[in-house]
């Protein structure tokens, strides 16, 4: 899968639109239609740091929900 794809199916996966996803990252508008039309190419850096964005914020979600989970339980 190459950058494009990836970057595509990442906001998929985070259930966003082109403008959530701009918003999400702080990256303009435009650039995100290039990237995905195909006319422009992501760096394969910021893709990562992206993809590093998203899990690390999945895994303190969760690591969040297991904690109020805990408290639950002890009351």
């Amino acid at each position: 899968m190459n950058a494009r794809e990836r970057l595509i199916e990442l906001r998929k996966e985070m259930n966003l639109n082109r403008k959530q996803f701009c918003d999400y990252f702080a990256i303009p508008y435009r650039t995100v239609v290039d990237w995905e039309a195909g006319n422009r190419r992501v760096p394969e850096y910021l893709l990562n740091l992206m993809i590093y964005k998203v899990e690390a914020e999945k895994l303190l979600q969760k690591s969040d929900e297991e904690k109020k989970e805990e408290q639950d339980g002890e009351k």
